[in-house]
């Protein structure tokens, strides 16, 4: 290569985008997904034999997927195709497959094939794989956001091991972020930056676990914190602040401090609209959370939680409905399962409301801690043995189901709690049937207990 080429080249590298440049080169080198790819992973352990299979890996844009499959192709000195199931038809495959070929017998190299979008193939492009699938002259890696057991053909997926890689965690972006500032060959350390915590973290939060959005966010503010440097200070290291991010983001960073007061602050609003029956104020607050890059599962734990502590057996389907809303969500990501947690806010908030389960599992709970541990009657005891049996285990039990209405007057908590009663319900919603339900059975012990003693 002549100085003319070198400076072409190095030219041609300095324009491509941060988030292409700081691509890892070595498995050593690449962060997250240690389930994956960590140290007794099948991956690491084939990168290791020399023996690398055809994969589908699914996960969230930006979590490492194309930069994976690049890094097995590298590692194992492997002949590396790029093949975008957009752009791509048959014809393409075909000059692939027989590309593949030559490698395998000119040069005795195996073809890695890494399709992107893999889920965009319809199926007679995804049948032009098999064969040479299964005969390894290729070696097929997929990648894809969607689920590969809907948009993959079973043949397909059969000749494929499907690796689940998960968003990156908020310490992984904060290290990719890092390397970027300090690295001088591919990243950004030849312009002497640092970056202010509160950016730092508005950056992490925006992302979303997706490390291209942040070193493209990263690659923006920076310009923008160079060139806002004083020109006559040399030496000086130019600072990313909150404002540079905002104007590189296009979007103001709100208020938001996951582990500090706000974050209490905004889950508490949302809670409290929730159970004051405001739809429109918990669709606010839960927006204003999600805005501000909470996470959205913790919003959803909390959702079920208020089903069951709020709601109650006032409308037993408000559990399965929050339930259902947190595995949509999960389905779909965001932003679409954003909806699906909006749905499960303004139904929860217009549900009836009874706390009177909260307060009944409270208050059993003091009661066992003031009583310790009571006896179990004897009538309501598990009696396996002959031995048992002649102690009295299980001695008068009532068979519900052999009486009226499968319903039978008898003592199941112990002697000491006889007639305490924990549950009390209330007259809304579905709890007024139970209400009713269980007044009558308890008139019906009451009857009992007067008869015994007359």
């Amino acid at each position: 290569m002549d100085l003319f080429e070198f400076s072409a080249r190095k030219a041609a590298d300095a324009s491509r985008p941060l988030a292409d440049r700081m691509r890892p080169g070595h498995l050593d080198e690449f962060v997250g997904q240690k389930h994956a790819v960590g140290p007794g992973t099948l991956i690491r352990h084939a990168v290791e034999q020399d023996r690398i299979f055809s994969m589908i890996l699914w996960g969230p844009p930006g979590c490492g997927k194309t930069t994976l499959a690049r890094i097995l192709a590298a590692e194992t000195s492997s002949h590396f195709v790029q093949f975008s199931a957009v752009l791509s038809g048959i014809k393409q495959i075909r000059s692939v497959i027989e590309e593949a070929g030559k490698q395998q017998s000119l040069y005795r190299k195996k073809t890695v094939l890494f399709v992107d979008e893999i889920h965009r193939f319809n199926k007679a492009q995804q049948d032009a794989f098999l064969h040479h699938v299964e005969s390894g002259l290729i070696t097929l890696i997929g990648a894809t956001t969607e689920n590969p057991s809907f948009e993959v053909i079973p043949a397909l997926m059969s000749r494929c091991r499907v690796i689940t890689l998960n968003a990156l965690g908020p310490d992984e972006l904060e290290v990719i972020i890092d390397s970027a500032l300090k690295a001088r060959r591919r990243g950004l350390g030849t312009m002497a930056l640092t970056i202010d915590p509160q950016a730092l973290s508005h950056l992490i939060r925006i992302a979303d676990g997706d490390a291209r959005a942040a070193l493209n966010s990263l690659e923006i503010a920076a310009s923008l914190a160079v060139s806002g440097k004083d020109p006559n200070q040399e030496g000086t290291t130019a600072g990313i602040t909150l404002e540079n991010l905002e104007k590189a983001l296009e979007q103001k960073a709100l208020g938001y401090d996951k582990d500090g007061e706000e974050h209490y602050n905004l889950i508490s609003a949302l809670h409290k609209s929730l159970r004051g029956s405001d739809p429109d104020a918990a669709l606010y607050w839960l927006s204003r959370m999600l805005a501000a890059g909470e996470d959205p599962f913790y919003i959803a734990r909390r959702m079920v939680r208020f089903a069951s502590e709020d709601v109650g057996n006032a409308d037993p389907y408000a559990l399965r409905f929050a339930l259902s809303a947190m595995e949509a969500f999960r389905f779909l990501g965001h932003p679409e399962g954003e909806l699906a947690l909006a749905q499960a806010a303004v139904y929860l908030a217009t549900a009836p409301k009874s706390n009177s389960i909260y307060k009944a599992y409270a208050e059993v709970k003091t009661c066992i801690r003031n009583t310790g541990t009571l006896p179990v009657p004897f009538s309501v005891r598990n009696a396996p043995t002959d031995l048992m049996k002649e102690l009295g285990y299980g001695k008068d039990y009532k068979y519900a189901h052999d009486y009226k209405n499968a319903y039978v007057p008898q003592q199941y908590l112990p002697d000491k709690l006889k007639g305490r009663r924990f549950y009390s319900p209330t007259g809304r919603g579905y709890e007024k049937i139970i209400k009713q339900r269980l007044d009558r059975w308890r008139s019906l012990k009451d009857r009992q207990k007067q008869g015994k003693n007359s």
